[in-house]
Parts: C-alpha cells; sequence; structure tokens
C-alpha cells in the first residue's frame, strides 16, 4: 500500500474536528515551507536583445520622426 493511501485511510479514521485540525496544520507547515523557499532574482537586463529582429533594417531616427509626425495628426 502507499504512503499517500495509508496516511489517507488513516486520516479518514478521524473524527471530522480532528481532520480540520490536521488539515489547518499541513496547510500551515506547507505556507511555512513555500514562504521560506527563496525565490531566484531576475534581472531586466535578462530582456536585453528580445525582439531585436523586428527591428531589422528601419533606421532607428526615421522610425522616431515618423512617430513624432504622427502626434501631430
Amino acid at each position: 500500500m502507499s504512503t499517500y493511501n495509508e496516511v489517507r485511510r488513516l486520516a479518514e479514521s478521524l473524527t471530522p474536528d480532528e481532520q480540520m485540525r490536521l488539515i489547518e496544520d499541513l496547510s500551515k507547515s506547507i505556507r511555512q515551507r513555500v514562504t521560506l523557499t527563496p525565490k531566484p532574482k531576475r534581472s531586466i537586463l535578462e530582456l536585453r536583445g528580445l525582439g531585436k529582429e523586428i527591428w531589422n533594417g528601419i533606421d532607428a531616427q526615421e522610425y522616431v520622426n515618423q512617430e513624432r509626425d504622427s502626434w501631430n495628426g
């Protein structure tokens, strides 16, 4: 019998109050472990060069000039 099934069978034999207490204790334990696990820090520099192929063959100054002209209607 798997450990999970064994634990579940044991949990089902508890009273409803004991089952609720078990759920609360397990939830608390899981939340503590999740919050203690450090998340990897990310850097905005990881995005460097992303989508650069979109701008191939486009003159940057000409693009800016066109955008500015569109502001005036």
